[in-house]
């Protein structure tokens, strides 16, 4: 693995690598791309791709590529990272679309999830695209991960090589994230009856929605992983269709963020929530199922 080391890089390689790097990050950042807008950064992608002398490829808002020597009879690694953002928090105090540098710093919406590692991941490629090494190195920078959406990584993995190990690069504080929970978004509605605030009539749904709520916040699933713990339930927002303040809330919606352990099947978690609530729940998707690898794995041995 020697020849494959940082130790072989220049200085001046290093140094120009880093620069434009940085002076990506800084574009990515001042470019809107919140998930499914992706399109602006996706450009942006692509012309620095092709400005590296690098043919890139778009599918939607994803855009990859292959390094120069790739070829059918080679292993594939994958280097994948996200170019969508959420919205900026309330809380931001500064401007999210200007990309500030202090003390060493570079602050703006996206410069940490995931934009820091998405140039970081392109640099690589780039340097790695020029060798012919016993494997293939393809770069791909998805949209739509903020949302989980199928428009990202789901609708491009059909389009590219076989991959046959892929790095994505999340904010995990340089430390190797080796498993990942599922995800299962839980639309809840309690059903009660509609009545006047001012007399004790009607079924109030949100007092309904509060038991319901109360369950999902105190009850612990038995199983624990060892590598990522808990299922953890999170109830995120909640609302009625009420405009006047006088109304007994005839109906009440609520949303359910559910991650889950290798331990438990996404089945099992909707068995076990229904026989415990009165609301109607359903999935918004059965498909974001946890992953993870051998902690014995090669690579994950030699990134340690």
């Amino acid at each position: 693995m020697n020849n494959l080391s940082a130790d072989t890089i220049s200085s001046d390689s290093l140094n120009e690598l880093y620069i434009d790097a940085l002076t990506l990050l800084k574009e990515l950042i001042a470019t809107p791309s919140l998930s499914r807008e992706e399109h602006q950064t996706a450009d942006i992608l692509e012309n620095f791709l092709r400005d590296k002398k690098v043919e890139p490829k778009r599918f939607l808002n994803n855009v990859w590529a292959k390094g120069k020597h790739f070829k059918n009879n080679k292993p594939t690694l994958l280097l994948n990272s996200h170019h969508d953002t959420v919205k900026a928090n309330p809380g931001y105090t500064l401007n999210p679309f200007d990309p500030i540098e202090r003390k060493g710093q570079l602050f703006g919406l996206g410069s940490n999830d995931a934009g820091g590692c998405l140039v970081s991941l392109l640099s690589t490629f780039l340097y790695f695209s020029e060798k012919d090494l016993p494997f293939n190195v393809i770069f791909a920078a998805s949209a739509e991960e903020e949302i989980s959406g199928k428009n990202g990584m789901e609708a491009l993995i059909p389009e590219l090589p076989k991959v046959d190990f892929a790095i994505v690069g999340e904010p995990t504080k340089l430390q190797m994230a080796i498993a990942e929970k599922g995800l299962m978004v839980l639309d809840c509605v309690s059903t009660g009856k509609a009545g006047h605030a001012a007399r004790d009539e009607g079924i109030n749904a949100l007092y309904l929605a509060m038991d319901d709520i109360q369950w999902f916040r105190d009850f612990k699933f038995s199983k624990v992983s060892e590598f990522l713990g808990p299922v953890h339930m999170a109830v995120t927002s909640i609302e009625t269709i009420n405009k006047a303040h006088n109304m007994v809330p005839e109906t009440c919606s609520f949303v359910v963020d559910v991650r889950v352990n290798e331990l438990y099947s996404f089945e099992e978690i909707l068995e076990t929530v229904r026989g415990n609530v009165k609301c109607t729940v359903s999935p918004r998707s059965l498909r974001l199922k946890p992953s993870g690898i051998s902690p014995d794995h090669p690579l994950v041995l030699a990134g340690t």
